[in-house]
């Protein structure tokens, strides 16, 4: 129960601003079950005055008393229960909109380490499965509790001493749920579990359909699903078990019980010590008693279930952002895009060596930048921390001479545009994908930037134009044509600084030359740090850096790295150095 206590009073404070809701429901849980008391007494009052004298005229008072409190008690009950489902949905989406928002401020390396289809299981079943905890589970208590209470005090007043016999054997519900409790809780945990494992099979399934049908792994990614189903169906089916097991062993405690009652409500009537509708209405009591308390053991197992739903999302909202806005920050001002590192080193969360050491470079305003080095250098890890998804373990990267520590998160990232290395498209339309990059943006300032792109003609093309639905790996659109849309993004966002990550990754000789002119423009009047193997453009850029191993090894424009034969020329080499454009700062800024 210790673990209850955790989960229940970490989420507790969420139903902030519904606790009158809940009080609320608590009231109607209480008439309804003085409801249901009154419709028994005037039960017993119908049995022995109407039915068994055969008087008509004694029975349409009860029988009316019984009609009105059977009313009022569907009313009330109606409105209570709709009013739980209300107040139960409303926190379910606070609860999602707190882990969702906690999420999105979590660095890269989280989402590396945990599957992406169980992290969607985690916002979806187990945020549902703290609201049985946390909401329901307030209610179900409630009702149960007044239920029995109201029930117990009943059948005390009718026979204390008949009732006090039956009331012996009332703990063993609870008992039994104790028992049930741990082996419960172990089989919701690893239902949960292989929940995430199904949906996380599924979607890099589909994700990578292509893998699959070109490298002939459709058995492959069947025996994938069918392992962690089955996974998932012996968790299940173990729970539902041991549920059913206690559901039956109660069944037949609590039918022992009422005949227990019956047969010493029979001898008592033989002894004329009770009548006929004493015994019914008792009875009724008794049989109306012990499902409240069923429940209350009932619930128990629910709470116990949930608590594995809670260590699931705890992992999430225990996982600390890499970076957070500074107590005290700068006030904003207006970016000219000077971008500093001054010996920045970095190493990633469990790895085993730094990704950058003693790192240092300038870029001015309007200035382009090239970083390039081979693969795992460290270079993609330098636009990380331009944008603070981490901050230096060592050193400090400026802003306009500011620590970006002392920059706000919002501030900084409305300032610094980013064109990664993947073309990030959304489920939307083409309007959508491009005006995210500056949220209300007028239809022309849209236009205007998928002008700029080059991406103008192809989307008025489409059949309903900037209204066309697309989304990520669409194929009505080529990749170029999509990384024109992401272009247009950033030219929209006219951020002072812009990082290229790869910008011509993944494209073919064709659509890479057609994206240089949408960049060139990009680029103008920007700062510019451009990441890249493509060297193509690195004849125009004003200084290039080489990174190796973590470390800035040389640094110089395309001519002086060529003259050098270090890193640089190597990879230079497959570029033949009269296929490449003439060093041409002027060109590269001219729209």
């Amino acid at each position: 129960m210790r673990e209850v206590r955790e989960a229940f009073s970490r989420f507790w404070p969420l139903t902030r601003g519904d606790r009158r809701w809940l009080v609320a429901i608590v009231g109607c849980v209480v008439v309804a079950a003085l409801a249901e008391t009154a419709s028994i007494l005037l039960f017993a009052e119908l049995t022995d005055n109407a039915l068994e004298a055969g008087s008509l005229a004694a029975f349409w008072g009860p029988a009316g008393a019984w009609l009105a409190v059977a009313a009022l008690g569907a009313s009330v009950g109606y409105l209570g229960n709709s009013l739980a489902t209300w107040t139960a949905e409303r926190f379910v989406l606070r609860l999602r909109a707190k882990v969702f928002r906690h999420v999105q401020d979590l660095p890269p390396h989280f989402f590396q380490q945990h599957r992406q289809g169980d992290l969607v299981e985690r916002l979806t079943g187990d945020v549902e499965a703290i609201e049985q905890m946390v909401v329901s589970g307030v209610v179900g208590t409630a009702s149960a509790a007044f239920s029995a209470v109201f029930y117990s005090a009943a059948a005390l007043w009718l026979r204390w001493d008949l009732a006090l016999a039956t009331f012996v054997l009332a703990p063993l519900f609870l008992l039994a749920a104790r028992r049930f409790a741990g082996r419960i809780k172990e089989a919701a945990t690893d239902e949960r579990v292989a929940d995430g494992a199904i949906t996380s099979v599924v979607e890099e399934s589909l994700g990578n359909v292509v893998l699959t049908q070109a490298y002939n792994r459709r058995g492959d990614e069947e025996k994938r699903l069918d392992r962690e189903a089955r996974a998932w169906m012996r968790a299940s089916v173990r729970g539902a078990r041991l549920s059913e097991m206690y559901e039956q062993f109660v069944e037949v405690v609590e039918t022992f019980c009422v005949l227990a009652v019956i047969g010493l409500g029979v001898w008592e009537i033989s002894a004329d010590r009770m009548t006929l509708g004493q015994l019914l209405a008792f009875a009724a009591f008794i049989g109306y008693l012990y499902p409240p308390v069923r429940n209350l053991g009932q619930l128990g197992l629910t709470l116990t279930a949930a608590t594995a739903g809670a260590h699931r999302l705890n992992e999430i909202l225990d996982a600390e952002p890499a970076v957070t806005d500074p107590a005290d920050p700068v006030r904003a001002w207006p970016v000219r895009g000077w971008v500093s590192v001054h010996g920045a080193g970095f190493r990633y969360p469990g790895a085993a060596r730094d990704s950058l050491t003693d790192v240092s470079l300038t870029a001015s305003p309007g200035e382009l930048v090239v970083v390039t080095g081979p693969s795992g250098a460290g270079k993609s890890t330098l636009a990380k921390l331009l944008l603070r998804f981490y901050d230096p373990s060592a050193g400090v990267l400026c802003l306009d001479g500011v620590p970006l520590t002392d920059v706000p998160l919002h501030f900084l990232r409305e300032n610094i545009a980013l064109l990664p290395q993947e073309t990030l498209i959304l489920h939307g339309t083409v309007r959508e994908n491009i005006v995210c990059g500056r949220p209300g943006a007028g239809d022309e300032e849209i236009e205007a930037a998928a002008v700029a792109a080059a991406a103008h003609d192809f989307v008025a093309a489409l059949p309903h134009g900037y209204d066309t639905l697309i989304a990520p790996g669409t194929a009505a659109l080529s990749g170029g044509q999509l990384k024109r849309i992401a272009i247009a993004r950033a030219m929209l966002r006219a951020a002072p600084v812009l990082i290229l990550d790869e910008p011509t990754a993944g494209l073919d000789s064709m659509a890479a030359r057609r994206v240089v002119q949408p960049l060139r423009r990009l680029m103008s009047g920007r700062t510019t740090i451009m990441i890249t193997h493509d060297l193509s453009l690195a004849p125009d850029a004003d200084r290039i850096l080489v990174v190796d191993g973590g470390r800035l090894v040389e640094s110089g424009t395309h001519q002086e790295l060529l003259a050098r034969e270090g890193i640089y020329a190597r990879l230079a080499g497959p570029y033949d150095q009269e296929a490449l454009p003439a060093a041409n700062p002027a060109g590269l800024l001219s729209v």
